[in-house]
């Protein structure tokens, strides 16, 4: 009788956990925190463009090849922009084709 009731409280035990604050410290990851996505287009490279084109000034526009263009802006669009250069034919660019753009020595 005594074997009895000593396997009874064997298989009706349950586990011992801890409680408190201290006790999922250590287990509990932070919350994930859902990072937005940035927006496809941002307000800067439009106010830059627009700026050079109304004051028409003379940038220099490196490709991706190393060469190097001069000219003004005259417009662009999502994929692409125009420049207008003196002494030669005007360009239409590709702008995954630019590396960097910037404005022309004294200006």
């Amino acid at each position: 009788m005594i074997e009895e009731k000593r396997f009874e409280s064997l298989t009706t035990r349950r586990p011992v956990r801890a409680s408190g604050p201290d006790a999922r410290e250590g287990t509990r990851k932070p919350p994930a925190v859902k990072k937005n996505t940035p927006p496809e287009q941002t307000n800067a490279e439009q106010f830059y463009y627009a700026k050079q084109m109304q004051a028409k000034t003379h940038m220099i526009v490196i490709t991706t090849d190393g060469e190097q263009l001069e000219g003004i802006i005259e417009w662009y669009d999502r994929d692409c922009l125009k420049l207008n250069r003196e002494g030669a034919p005007n360009l239409l660019l590709y702008k995954h084709c630019i590396k960097y753009v910037h404005k022309a020595e004294g200006d």
